[in-house]
């Protein structure tokens, strides 16, 4: 025996979501044996786009009854019975989550008709309810009302049932292992048994190909089947909206981490919100002004003529020129740190040694200018880091040149890398940002062994 269901709600997400109208048809397989229809007042606004989308407003359930009146009706047509919807996992937890809160639970086998769709209807381009009922020809009348749409998936779930193969596809379906029930009602069984229990990162995909989540796993089908038992709104939404999963192989997860960095940066995927922030990029650089005295100085990247240092933010360049110009006992006013003054008057250096009163000889600054910038660029080192492969028979490497990521590759595990221009031909270049910079300043915290210096002779310092 079948409950066929279809409900309309307000819309706010699924935990949120109240029910305005709910329609049950009990089906014997053959024939409707019963049915239970009522609009219900959620007793909360009913957003506009909701009303014209559905038609249902705050007028029409000011009278109907609450969910708590009419739970007893809905348990008793649904009891002993396999739980049937059109995208089955949204009706079933709407419901489930609002009897929970009325302290009644709710456990029903289910099936998915549009999952059922896709294996015994092989070759539609859409399987939403309207434009498979139109394809197939099912009368679909008061479409997005509860009981219009429960009947036409009642029509369909009938000649599903009739369909070449179906018994041995319901029968797996309604296998508690088989995981059917759990995975997005739009996305095949073949793209989930395809992914690997192996690092990397995974792509999230809607009907058009496009990505919409990335995320990184040191076990890939573990971390995607999680997604689809995790009944947040979010992942709700993200799994409802996700028809395909791509994958990408990384071997650890250090590259899995800086892969996924990349990934969204660069597709900017709609369900993923850290590290989509594009921070901007400064340098520190040095100049000599008309009197030839050496400046230190900040700026945009792109704005900073060969710069020794990028940092994110002027505050960070502010606060690391305040250090250097304490060590080297530089002039706040010609490391601008102090605009528009005749000579400098810092409130936390005071270490200036008089050359913007003229109380310092040019050279003498210059050299301690000069000193600060060797200081800084002594701090920067070439090296790579190892890790696993992707298998057996190679290892990954990060590479990071004068302090900045440029990249990983794979290369296989019989060859000896000690410099640079031994990785040009096996390296995947990649951005430095900040979240690059977090990821590997944390690895190396943890695993300092896995670094191998490279060979200084390509230094331009």
């Amino acid at each position: 025996m079948y409950s066929i269901v279809d409900i309309e709600t307000t819309g706010n997400g699924i935990k949120g979501n109240k029910i305005t109208e709910i329609s049950i048809f009990k089906f014997d397989g053959y024939e409707i044996v019963e049915e239970f229809t009522s609009l219900v007042n959620p007793q909360c606004e009913i957003p506009y786009f909701i009303t014209r989308l559905t038609g249902i407003d705050g007028d029409m359930v000011r009278d109907a009854p609450t969910l708590d009146e009419i739970v007893d009706d809905i348990l008793k047509i649904t009891e002993n019975t396999i739980f049937v919807a059109h995208s089955v996992n949204f009706d079933y937890n709407v419901i489930k989550n609002e009897l929970k809160l009325l302290g009644r639970d709710f456990i029903r086998k289910k099936l998915c008709t549009v999952r059922l769709s896709r294996k015994l209807l092989p070759g539609y381009h859409s399987y939403s309810l309207g434009k498979l009922c139109s394809s197939l020809g099912i009368p679909l009348t008061d479409r997005h009302r509860a009981r219009g749409d429960a009947h036409a998936t009642t029509l369909l779930f009938k000649k599903l049932l009739r369909a070449d193969g179906a018994e041995e596809v319901f029968k797996s379906h309604l296998n508690a292992r088989s995981q059917e029930t759990t995975l997005p009602s739009s996305l095949p069984r073949e793209a989930f048994e395809k992914l690997p229990a192996a690092p990397g990162i995974y792509y999230f995909k809607d009907g058009k190909g496009k990505i919409i989540y990335v995320g990184k796993a040191i076990n890939i089908k573990k971390r995607v089947l999680s997604h689809f038992y995790d009944k947040s709104t979010k992942e709700i939404q993200l799994c409802q909206a996700t028809a395909d999963i791509d994958f990408e192989l990384s071997g650890s997860e250090l590259v899995a981490l800086l892969m996924e960095s990349n990934a969204i940066k660069h597709h900017y995927p709609e369900f993923n919100i850290a590290q989509k922030r594009k921070i901007q990029p400064y340098g520190i650089f040095s100049y000599e002004d008309r009197n030839g005295i050496m400046h230190l100085a900040f700026n945009k990247l792109k704005m900073a003529p060969n710069s020794v240092l990028t940092l994110y933010g002027p505050t960070d360049c502010r606060l690391f020129i305040e250090e250097i110009c304490k060590r080297f006992r530089l002039c706040p006013k010609y490391c601008h740190l102090q605009e528009n003054v005749k000579s400098c008057s810092h409130y936390r250096i005071e270490s200036c040694d008089g050359i913007c009163r003229e109380e310092e000889a040019t050279d003498h600054y210059n050299e301690k200018v000069h000193r600060a910038l060797h200081h800084i660029r002594a701090q920067k080192e070439d090296f790579v880091i190892r890790e696993k492969g992707r298998n057996a028979n190679e290892q990954a490497f990060v590479y990071v040149k004068n302090s900045t990521y440029m990249g990983y590759g794979f290369v296989d595990r019989q060859e000896h890398i000690s410099a640079e221009h031994e990785l040009e031909t096996f390296l995947v270049q990649q951005n430095n940002t900040l979240e690059t910079e977090s990821i590997i300043k944390s690895y190396l915290s943890k695993n300092p062994d896995k670094i191998v210096i490279l060979n200084s002779e390509h230094h331009n310092d």
